[in-house]
């Protein structure tokens, strides 16, 4: 047998509930008055129980929003990077996951090759940032220049700047993998630099940095924007063998081959 539908909440309460936007405590509220009179609760129970579900309703949705304002292509956690056969430090490991470099404003590079953990590690680390209740937004390099560019048309590269350091952390992805123009490397620069220790970047590029000339043609320029990203900044050199491609030669190594 299952349990009779509890009645429902007079109709001036409900409306009240819904004008106030306490969608969970509507929810809920019928169900938990006949639990409290069948257990006999205080009001302050009740009260405490209806309030804690509000939060936690709320806390959930806006963690949702959060986490789909965060852009990923693709969703990573910490628990599925394998530290054991990374070359990332335990210890710098340690202070990146406890998220304490983001309030902080400092930055985060990730150098090495592909296939070494860079993008699984910067989304996994946005994700976490996320969860921890910070404003996050992944872009790839290339996505965001080009949105910069498209700016220029209508004078509208200051507003879209500003727009995206209103997240804690700003993740900028595959920086490198197409070389930029002049106006390109200044629309960069000028990101960068209005980010300069008012909020977090974490930056991945198969580039180590005495090399960032091969897609930055304007030197000054490139030697400005590497000033203001390095200065508070954590470093990471990833290395070894793509993940990748040691994974495919194991899927592989599942089938036999012929000669």
């Amino acid at each position: 047998m299952t349990a009779a539908t509890p009645p429902a909440l007079p109709a001036d309460l409900t409306d009240g509930l819904r004008r106030l936007k306490l969608a969970a405590m509507r929810t809920l509220a019928p169900e938990l008055l006949r639990t409290a009179k069948t257990q006999r609760w205080t009001p302050e129970e009740l009260l405490r129980t209806l309030v804690e579900a509000e939060i936690t309703a709320r806390e959930d949705s806006n963690a949702r929003n959060r986490l789909k304002a965060a852009t990923f292509p693709v969703m990573k956690t910490l628990d599925e990077y394998d530290l054991s056969v990374s070359s990332v430090p335990q210890p710098t490991f340690d202070y990146l996951t406890s998220l304490e470099w983001i309030p902080a404003r400092e930055n985060l590079c990730l150098i090495g090759p592909a296939g070494t953990g860079k993008s699984h590690l910067l989304v996994a680390l946005g994700v976490t940032a996320v969860q921890a209740g910070h404003r996050v937004r992944y872009t790839c390099a290339a996505d965001l220049v080009e949105t910069l560019y498209r700016g220029l048309a209508d004078n509208s590269v200051g507003k879209t700047i500003e727009t995206l350091l209103r997240n804690d952390l700003v993740i900028i992805d595959e920086l490198g993998f197409a070389p930029l123009d002049n106006t390109g490397t200044q629309l960069l620069f000028r990101f960068i630099a209005a980010a300069y220790e008012r909020r977090a970047l974490g930056v991945a590029s198969h580039w180590p940095f005495e090399q960032w000339g091969r897609f930055l043609p304007e030197h000054t320029t490139a030697v400005s924007l590497l000033d203001r990203l390095l200065h508070h900044c954590n470093t990471v050199v990833t290395d070894g063998e793509s993940y990748r491609m040691r994974q495919a030669r194991t899927r592989g190594g599942n089938h036999p081959t012929t000669s």
